[in-house]
């Protein structure tokens, strides 16, 4: 029985397949010579990785086909203190040998006795790379050894080699090790690389290193990004420091992803793919979820060409015409049929916070957002203001996720506070923004930043403790264009003043003194009292103030107007009720009659 991908296989490939099933290899060998022309033939003729799980008896455990990139590995017990007893054989359709990512990280998890790759290639003949596990400082590592030739194969004393490698695992105190390491490649500057590795960290990864190539977008490698005498360095540098994962600064195509993880031999990500990840993560709501999805998807459509050749195999059957439907074509229907269920899923959302924002239009409630950049503090200015200045009728509501990180808050919340004149406001902490957004991101949550867009105010909170504050402000500055809320009532918001330099601080308000502005720190309460008032004057009053005697007969106005409008004093004279009321202009037409001052 062959395991794996064998959708479409032919039955003669599969028949030559099973006869390794039958095979035994030497105690000593690491593998046949019969295998090796088996697994050579099979993987020319499907161009797929093609494997082979072998015990210490020289049993054949299982044979599997994978893709051009990937091979499904047995279920493997992992012993603590030795080795699994399973090695593992299998091909590199591309002719490289060299162990990828994740051969090394199947030979560490799983403790095999040794990987071997073997290159594949018309044109060339076969070559090796043998991977076996070591040990330094404690931990479990990988040593990959080159051999150049079938027979320097055959003759490598394999048990030898496995006796040495549990010796020193026995010798040692193994610690397993499980966190991400990375190294960071930027072409930008420092500060972008700086923002990077913040991000990294949100997202558990732990940078070792940065490597910065300043190049302008016109001299960018099509096929590495980088050039490929950088990648060498980065390949050498990643080894030293046994990083598991090189994160790009920029937007990657799925063709660069692929030539620079067969050149470092790692898993590597872009500046996007790192975003995404992290909104996938911190992403609660319902309508978060599916505004992440959404733009995953769609980055994910625009890379599907080219990512490996099983994408562009036929893969036919019931339901499809003629010779049957590529998988590529039908990996693009099914996600762009999630993109369209997903989207309507989105309209229906954005009806629903259409209608929210008629009610608290009706109720004459002016609304507040929060913008700014990522960890510029929205979301403990919004704590603050809603503890400080709470609705006398307010249930105490969960406060916003606060912490020193990049993308703290994803979902918009919308809580109601008391301003200095007792008017009512809302306010609503939104996403934050950064540099290299993805668009198809701004997009996905225009639903949620559509409560920027409709605000009657913008308070654009800034972190002036931050050296790079002023880039911060220009990008969120071009986010609100795009958003087309550039023109709306802005203050800018000068947080974290306790920590900023005061030369800093006055060199922002110099550059951006078309702004209101107001220095603030919301962690340690200081001019948030005069940040609601400045907001309290800059806010349109929307309600008439009038003063009503309403006869006791008519004693159901006088409950609509407790109802709908702003009661601010009741008196009980002897033709009736006396009130002093501020309320919309239905309120202010429906008791126009009793109204006397």
């Amino acid at each position: 029985m062959i395991d794996g991908n064998i959708e479409g296989v032919k039955k003669s490939i599969l028949n030559s397949l099973e006869t390794i099933l039958d095979l035994k290899v030497p105690k000593y060998t690491v593998v046949t010579e019969e295998i090796i022309e088996v697994l050579k033939k099979a993987t020319i003729d499907l161009d797929r990785e093609v494997s082979v799980a072998i015990d210490r008896k020289g049993n054949i455990i299982t044979v599997a086909v994978g893709d051009s990139t990937t091979v499904d590995m047995p279920l493997i017990d992992v012993k603590e203190g030795k080795l699994s007893g399973v090695r593992i054989i299998h091909t590199h359709p591309n002719g490289n040998p060299k162990l990828s990512a994740l051969d090394i990280s199947a030979l560490l998890k799983l403790k095999l006795d040794a990987i071997v790759a073997i290159g594949v290639s018309n044109e060339k003949p076969l070559c090796y790379n043998i991977g076996f596990c070591d040990v330094s400082n404690n931990i479990l590592v990988e040593e990959e050894i080159s051999i150049k030739s079938t027979e320097d194969l055959l003759n490598f004393d394999l048990m030898d080699k496995i006796k040495y490698i549990e010796s020193i695992i026995k010798e040692n105190e193994i610690i397993e090790e499980t966190k991400e390491k990375a190294i960071l490649v930027g072409t930008e500057d420092e500060e972008s690389l700086e923002e990077l590795s913040e991000l990294t960290k949100a997202c558990e990864v732990f940078p070792v290193y940065s490597v910065l190539q300043k190049r302008s977008k016109n001299k960018i490698d099509p096929a590495f990004y980088v050039g490929r005498g950088k990648v060498e360095e980065i390949a050498m540098i990643r080894q030293s420091l046994r990083a598991n994962v090189v994160i790009f600064d920029e937007e990657l195509s799925g063709a660069q992803v692929r030539n620079l993880e067969q050149a470092l031999g790692v898993k590597v990500i872009d500046r996007t793919t790192l975003i995404l990840e992290i909104f996938a993560r911190r992403a609660k709501t319902r309508d978060g979820k599916i505004q992440v999805e959404l733009t995953q998807l769609k980055y994910r459509l625009s890379r599907l060409a080219g990512l490996g050749t099983v994408l562009s195999r036929t893969g036919g059957g019931i339901g499809t015409r003629g010779p049957g439907e590529k998988k590529l074509e039908t990996d693009k229907r099914h996600i762009r049929e999630r993109i369209l269920e997903l989207s309507r899923e989105l309209e229906k959302i954005k009806h629903i916070r259409s209608v929210q924002r008629e009610k608290r239009n009706k109720d004459s409630v002016s609304k507040i957002a929060l913008a700014g950049y990522t960890n510029a503090g929205k979301s403990t200015l919004r704590n603050k203001l809603c503890d400080l200045y709470p609705l006398k009728s307010a249930n105490v509501k969960e406060e916003v996720f606060v912490k020193d990180m990049l993308f703290a808050t994803l979902d918009t919340t919308t809580r109601g506070i008391m301003l200095p004149d007792n008017r009512v406001a809302t306010m609503t902490d939104t996403v934050g923004f950064i540099r290299k957004l993805p668009h198809d991101l701004v997009e996905a949550f225009k639903s949620t930043l559509e409560e920027v867009i409709y605000s009657d105010l913008i308070l654009h909170v800034v972190d002036s403790s931050n050296s790079d504050a002023q880039s911060q402000i220009e990008v969120v500055e071009d986010i609100l264009k795009e958003l087309k809320a550039d023109d709306k009532p802005t203050i800018l918001v000068l947080n974290k003043v306790d920590n900023a330099d005061e030369e800093k601080l006055q060199e922002l308000k110099e550059k951006n003194s078309n702004y209101k502005i107001i220095e603030i720190s919301a962690r340690e309460n200081i001019n948030l009292d005069l940040l609601l008032k400045e907001c309290t004057e800059l806010l349109p009053y929307k309600l008439k103030s009038f003063k009503v005697l309403i006869p006791y007969s008519d004693s159901s106005t006088v409950a609509y107007l407790h109802r709908n409008g702003k009661v601010d004093s009741e008196a009980y004279e002897a033709e009736g009720t006396l009130m002093e009321v501020q309320g919309d202009e239905e309120v202010y037409n429906k008791c126009q009659k009793y109204i006397i001052e």
